[in-house]
Order: C-alpha cells, then sequence, then structure tokens
C-alpha cells in the first residue's frame, strides 16, 4: 500500500499529474449543469484529500531526506557533536529544549568571536599589527 501510495503522490506532485486533476476537476465543473451537484461536490472532495495526502507524503519524503543529507554531513565533520542526529524522533519538549541549547552556545561563541575580534582590532590600532 505504501509503495501505491508514494507513487500516486510522485505522479500528481509532477506536472502531468497537476493537470490530470485539473481536467477532472474542469469535467466535474460540467457536469453541474445536468443537475450532478452532489456528484461534483462529492468528487472535489475526494479530489482535496488527495491533493491533501499528495503534500504531507511529498512533505515528509523531503524532510526525511533534509534529515538524512544533515545527519551525513554533522557524521562527516568529525569536530561537530552527533548528539543532535536523530532529534527528529524526539519529543517536542525535547527538541525545544535542544533548540534553546545551541540558540544559547551560537549566543556565547558570537560574543566569543566579537570580543576576539575587537581585541585583535584594538591590538592593530596600538600598533600591533604584522611584522611582515
Amino acid at each position: 500500500m505504501n509503495r501505491l501510495l508514494f507513487r500516486a503522490a510522485d505522479f500528481l506532485s509532477r506536472p502531468p499529474g497537476f493537470y490530470t486533476m485539473v481536467v477532472a476537476m474542469v469535467a466535474c465543473t460540467l457536469l453541474v449543469p445536468f443537475g450532478l451537484t452532489n456528484v461534483v461536490t462529492y468528487a472535489l472532495s475526494v479530489a482535496a484529500i488527495i491533493i491533501t495526502g499528495v503534500v504531507l507524503i511529498q512533505g515528509y519524503r523531503d524532510t526525511a531526506a533534509i534529515h538524512a543529507k544533515l545527519d551525513e554531513i554533522v557524521i562527516a565533520l568529525r569536530q561537530t557533536r552527533n548528539d543532535v542526529i536523530g532529534l527528529e524522533h524526539a519529543e517536542p519538549h525535547e527538541i525545544k529544549s535542544k533548540l534553546t541549547e545551541l540558540e544559547m552556545e551560537a549566543e556565547r561563541l558570537a560574543a566569543g568571536n566579537s570580543l576576539g575580534d575587537a581585541i585583535s582590532e584594538a591590538g592593530a590600532a596600538v600598533g600591533g599589527g604584522s611584522l611582515g
């Protein structure tokens, strides 16, 4: 069943699938003057549900692929910490806690770099530039 859903989502997320849905909606709209309002309403409701499913499936696939790529980058950079790998599977409060921790660390590093840059600039202004 998953394979069928992924194939349908893949087809419907590309131009031919989009055009197929547009043709189906136009055909349904053309049926309204013939007193088939209930059929049209039903068909368009089903189409909306299908489109929503396609968006969710494609979003899941894209997000999973991005996480895999980011995990690969974290693993490849040996000086990075690996404790964030798999964080997308954690509970929401754990993710928020880790995000807060990383933001605080980034602020500390930025403040440290700003201080180091200011000290370097002050040293250069006083005459502590390069000897070469």
